[in-house]
């Protein structure tokens, strides 16, 4: 007798993507697993023309999901992996990583110009406080404007609206098709993402070991250990939507090489630095980045954020 399953997602197109792209590889090959998506509607989904960062951050699109998980109305869920806060709610864990999409930023402008290319004084989209910093750190003459909505819907916002470009993660852009849109891929050095980006989370509870056992052949060692490292390090440093921080891990020859970044929200003052070491000790290197950083100035940056 085939084994059933229940996913939860929310219901935005990218997040359907992602739901069903789990499902299929759950019972790719296999009789024994039938699996079933329910959408449930986030407080994030409910709210679209406030910032994030004004309105309790990431927690915003997971909340709603994690009590049905907890409750038992499903067996697990799929999130993009930089919507989860820092920190879960005791009894749930991130039962898979899936191996990782392209985690960098891109630019989707108007025109097909480059983030050095646009007009002075050009007007992006985003209502990322971490982009935001960034941008202007970059190019200063830039205006900012918020520009909330699922990713289809900030794509069309594009070209209906007075703006000259938006900035989004690559990995959405790539799964619901919209490459063609693409003017640039913005490198780490220019945009660093956020902790995650790209990744999936499928989370399960701590106590379902059956389900734990259907997810785990979907996560990959590497992206594990490159997230968990991103992560320790937002969680040190008791980030979120609110304030800008930024982290990348990648792995060669079994080392983490790990960037992270604090920024105000002017971009004026950027503190980032790298660490490395044993793949195998990702979350130790995410929480010793996070105090090296503290330690150059970045915790009065957060101190002064946080009190705003």
């Amino acid at each position: 007798m085939a084994e059933r399953v229940k996913i939860g997602t929310r219901g935005s197109p990218l997040a359907l993507w992602q739901a069903n792209w789990v499902k299929s590889a759950l019972t790719a090959g296999s009789s024994f697993v039938r699996v079933d998506i329910e959408v449930i509607k986030t407080r994030g989904d409910k709210i679209l023309d406030v910032p994030l960062a004004k309105i309790g951050g990431k927690g915003l699109f997971v909340k709603e999901i994690e009590e049905a998980l907890l409750d038992g109305r499903i067996d697990l869920a799929v999130h993009s992996m930089k919507d989860m806060p820092a920190e879960l709610p005791e009894g749930l864990i991130i039962g898979a990583i899936p191996e990782r999409e392209n985690p960098q930023d891109v630019l989707l402008s108007r025109t097909g110009c480059t983030l050095s290319e646009l007009k002075h004084g050009a007007r992006i989209g985003t209502s990322s406080l971490r982009r935001a910093a960034q941008l202007r750190s970059r190019r200063p003459d830039l205006e900012i404007l918020p520009l909330r909505g699922n990713l289809d819907t900030r794509v069309h916002k594009l070209q209906t609206q007075d703006l000259d470009a938006i900035v989004l993660a690559a990995a959405g852009v790539k799964r619901l098709d919209y490459e063609s849109f693409i003017s640039e891929y913005l490198d780490p050095g220019v945009m660093l993402p956020a902790a995650g980006q790209g990744a999936l989370c499928i989370e399960t509870r701590e106590d379902d070991s059956l389900t734990a056992g259907i997810v785990t052949a979907l996560d990959h060692a590497d992206t594990r250990a490159a997230v968990l490292g991103e992560r320790a390090f937002l969680c040190t440093l008791e980030g979120g939507c609110q304030v800008p921080i930024a982290a990348l891990g990648r792995i060669e020859a079994d080392q983490l090489i790990l960037s992270g970044l604090v920024a105000d929200i002017d971009g004026k003052h950027i503190i980032r630095d790298r660490l490395s070491g044993p793949k195998a000790s990702s979350e130790r290197i995410g929480q010793d980045l996070a105090e090296e950083l503290r330690s150059r100035g970045a915790g009065e940056i957060l101190k002064a954020l946080q009190s705003t």
